[in-house]
């Protein structure tokens, strides 16, 4: 499968025993051997289930385990949603169990990188209109400088691992990528070798929040 141009439009997808769990429009910044890059702005189009959709809305954790074990047992609905209040940038090396990911704030008439967020998940499959991967729920948060680092939502990931979402087999994949993760940041490589440069990155304001491409499998 070939390259995707610079600012095409291409769909993100989570899937989970061949179903769709969540779907996010994106716009491509690169497409190397090395990684693929893409963002999304406030406004780009997106799918969620209806349970995670009604935990952001209310903030209810009893909400969040209600939509993995609807995860858990293959049954549940999408709904459609849009990305709110920050731009995402994603770095997606092919073959990696992780993705390591920028979110920018607004700051004045800019914006200004406010963390790097790691998401686990399993690696790129790439289709026709954008990749699959299938985020694994457990995530490292990363403060702009690199100076000080937390993991996040390790009970949901011990939590989906009880629930079998999670083999054993992945779970060793998700320790051997927090090593190389760790290791990355340690010898400041891959995009943290770019830190600056990525700190300074700004949306291409010619650019409209990306939408889902009409043929797109799994848009609305």
């Amino acid at each position: 499968m070939g390259s995707f141009e610079v600012g095409q439009t291409i769909v993100r997808r989570d899937v989970h025993q061949g179903r769709v769990w969540t779907a996010q429009a994106l716009r491509v910044i690169a497409d190397t051997d090395t990684a693929l890059v893409t963002a999304c702005c406030p406004g780009a189009e997106a799918l969620w289930p209806s349970l995670y959709a009604r935990a952001r809305r209310t903030g209810e954790p009893s909400v969040r385990t209600e939509a993995f074990e609807a995860m858990a047992t293959g049954e549940w609905e999408l709904a459609p949603a849009v990305w709110q209040e920050t731009v995402l940038m994603l770095w997606k090396p092919p073959t990696a169990w992780f993705g390591i990911n920028a979110f920018y704030a607004p700051d004045g008439d800019g914006q200004r990188l406010r963390n790097w967020y790691v998401n686990f998940e399993h690696p790129t499959r790439r289709t026709a209109n954008g990749f699959d991967t299938f985020d694994l729920a457990v995530d490292l948060v990363i403060d702009p400088d690199l100076s000080t680092l937390r993991w996040k939502d390790e009970d949901e990931y011990a939590h989906i691992r009880r629930l079998g979402i999670v083999s054993d087999t992945e779970h060793q994949a998700v320790e051997r990528a927090r090593a190389q993760v760790l290791a990355m940041l340690e010898g400041r490589t891959g995009p943290f070798a770019d830190a600056g440069q990525w700190a300074a990155w700004h949306w291409d304001t010619s650019w409209l929040p990306p939408s889902f491409p009409a043929d797109s499998p799994g848009a609305p």
